[in-house]
């Protein structure tokens, strides 16, 4: 149970995956990545761009995937990402929109951290006439599942409307909004997804996932480890 003992509703997912420009992969001859060991191979080298985890939610859920992926472990595969290049931005839009390479500003990285729903939103944020499909895609091995939640704060001094904001949230307008304005999938069953979604954000069949108590128990000494293997 990850809702805190139904103590918050989910509002919305998605999947936090490594993003790939596929052109320029194309262009250059090279294989893309698969997997998250692949990203440490020498043929990857300085092409990946991450987010910082303790200052983005991205780079964060991207670090507990390679925990779920890794266990102990993790610490010497970031010691090998460091010796591969990779490059660390402080946020989701430092990383894709100034680092990546589709991303709009003539980044050099043709990887980066994203969403498995990035993909779709390079067709709606094109200018017209907008291509049939996206440029890039996502890597759908070692992605983290990242839910969002509301609830109401114990002690607010309107519970009952606070609760009304919750059940908004959920009702099927504001869910059925939820994909071409978050770019992330919504909670409620059943809610129509627009075509683009349905044609191109990436599958995700196993998604990575901690237990919550666990992240919350570990995350201060994960982050503090991360900081000393990354030199930060």
């Amino acid at each position: 149970d990850d809702t805190a003992g139904g103590l918050v509703t989910p509002i919305d997912y998605g999947d936090v995956c490594v993003n790939i420009d596929n052109a320029w992969f194309a262009d250059k001859g090279i294989t893309a990545p698969a997997t998250l060991a692949d990203l440490a191979k020498p043929e990857y080298q300085d092409l990946l761009v991450v987010e910082d985890p303790a200052t983005s939610s991205p780079g964060l859920a991207f670090l507990l995937a390679t925990i779920a992926e890794y266990g102990d472990a993790w610490p010497d595969y970031w010691t090998s990402l460091r010796a591969n290049g990779v490059k660390v931005a402080a946020s989701w839009t430092e990383a894709y929109t100034g680092q990546f390479t589709a991303g709009g500003g003539n980044g050099p990285r043709p990887l980066v951290v994203s969403y498995a729903t990035s993909p779709p939103a390079e067709i709606v944020y094109a200018a017209d006439p907008k291509p049939t499909s996206p440029s890039t895609s996502a890597m759908t091995s070692g992605c983290y599942r990242q839910v969002e939640y509301a609830g109401v704060l114990k002690g607010a001094a309107n519970p009952a409307g606070a609760r009304q904001v919750v059940d908004w949230l959920l009702s099927a307008p504001v869910q059925a909004d939820v994909p071409l304005s978050m770019f992330v999938f919504p909670a409620r069953e059943g809610t129509p997804l627009p075509e683009v979604f349905t044609k191109f954000a990436a599958e995700v069949p196993l998604p990575l996932q901690l237990d919550p108590a666990v992240v919350a128990a570990n995350l201060p000494a994960w982050l503090a480890a991360w900081g000393e293997v990354m030199g930060r």
